[in-house]
């Protein structure tokens, strides 16, 4: 009994996908449709009666081609887990320049609407996706769309005969309508769990991205990430410049200035260059803090020597917060850039929650899932964090994405923040 009605509801839960595949597959065809109709009513006789169902059919099918295809893509990852990536080209960025006049990548336009507009149009036409998406619109109806229609149909044959013997009211011809509604029925029930199903298939063969244009998309990310790694590492030096002449260069000038005054008045003054002495003495203990600091910065030594636990532990301990880290297989070790990107990372999303969600308390975890390494921080601060493109978040999602890592933050007003850092990777 129990099977029977599982049965039954995977046949009602499969009739109402069928119908939603079969809607989402006639949305362009009843668009043609009705510009064939406008067209007949508006009379076959006169001679622009064409122009209009052309302009409809073209229009219709242009506009309606994309929402299509991203219905098609949200049931099929909705209904199976399987995800269909769109490929669509994203839009650069539009900047304005000394002469007032917008450049969009394309052009020059007045104002910035006019820029995006035309940018938009450029993208959309240029874009093989597309055309990708217009070929799958003809594609559907006649391969998923088809399949999808069994039980709609079998239902709809099935109201009719059975409903019109009861409405005519002939009663020696009852018997072979009422056979044909319940074989109608009976198709309808056979088929209404396995009738969906063929979209999953269809959408992945031809609303997938080519080879060709997958490989297009890879060299723009990678491009994309080189530029955003050299800036980073640009920004880096400039730091350490920085920190070098303002901090442990001016310390040494002052060192040496000392030595030499002390090293005047050694014979007049002895008393006085001692003094110089020892305020050198403690000059050069500064410098070499500094510097050791400096060094920590770039490339802790807990994490070269005892790896990514040990050294998320260690700044675990220097943190302000109450963290608490726990460890899956705490002897793995990872490659050394990708150690980095985590360790630096969640030294980032620390300082965020000290400093902007005034958090108290934080939990770290670090465990292996499949190939990949995940490091996962949950904090209980007021939450309302908000990724920006100039932002720490932002960074640090694109120094990941140079080891096909990514970044997911979830930042509820009022909290709390959950931040999870994967990055597929091997130990050694």
């Amino acid at each position: 009994m129990r099977r029977v009605v599982s049965w039954l509801e995977g046949a009602c839960t499969g009739f109402l996908r069928a119908c939603a595949v079969l809607a989402v597959g006639l949305a362009v065809p009843a668009v043609w449709a009705g510009a064939v109709a406008w067209g007949i009513r508006w009379g076959a006789g006169n001679p622009w009666s064409w122009l209009l169902p052309v302009l409809l059919v073209c229009g219709g099918t242009f506009a309606l081609s994309r929402p299509v295809c991203r219905a098609v893509r949200f049931l099929v990852a909705r209904w199976t887990g399987t995800v269909v990536p769109a490929g669509y080209r994203q839009p650069g960025p539009v900047t304005q320049l000394s002469t007032g006049y917008w450049w969009n990548g394309h052009g020059y336009e007045r104002t910035a609407r006019d820029a995006r507009l035309d940018q938009a149009w450029r993208l959309r036409w240029g874009d093989p996706a597309t055309w990708r998406d217009l070929r799958f619109t003809a594609v559907l109806p006649v391969t998923a769309g088809l399949v999808a229609a069994v039980p709609p149909t079998g239902v709809a044959v099935a109201a009719v005969g059975l409903a019109q013997p009861v409405a005519f009211g002939f009663a020696r011809s009852a018997l072979p309508g009422r056979l044909v509604g319940a074989f109608g029925l009976l198709v309808a029930v056979a088929a209404a769990p396995y009738a969906w199903r063929c979209v999953e298939p269809v959408a992945v063969r031809f609303l997938r991205p080519s080879r060709a244009m997958a490989l297009t998309d890879r060299v723009a990310e990678l491009t994309a990430q080189r530029a955003d790694t050299t800036i980073a590492q640009a920004a880096e030096i400039r730091r350490i410049e920085r920190d070098l002449h303002d901090g442990a260069q001016a310390r040494l000038v002052a060192l040496g200035m000392s030595l030499a005054t002390a090293e005047r008045l050694m014979d007049s003054h002895p008393e006085q260059a001692r003094a110089l002495m020892r305020e050198a003495r403690a000059g050069a203990a500064g410098s070499l803090a500094e510097l050791r600091e400096l060094v920590r910065g770039i490339n802790p030594p807990v994490l070269s020597d005892r790896g990514l636990v040990d050294a998320v532990r260690a700044l675990a301990l220097n943190s302000p917060l109450e963290v608490a880290v726990s460890a899956e297989e705490v002897r793995f070790r990872l490659e050394p850039p990708i150690e980095s990107a985590l360790y630096f990372g969640t030294a980032e999303l620390l300082t965020n929650a000290a400093r902007h969600a005034r958090a108290s308390r934080v939990r770290i975890s670090i465990v292996r899932d499949g190939g990949g390494v995940v490091v996962e921080l949950a904090d209980d601060g007021r939450g309302g964090a908000v990724e920006r493109a100039d932002g720490g978040l932002a960074g640090l999602r694109r120094r990941l994405a140079v080891f096909d890592g990514s970044l997911e933050v979830s930042s509820p007003v009022g909290g709390p923040t959950t931040a999870r850092m994967m990055v597929p990777c091997e130990s050694w």
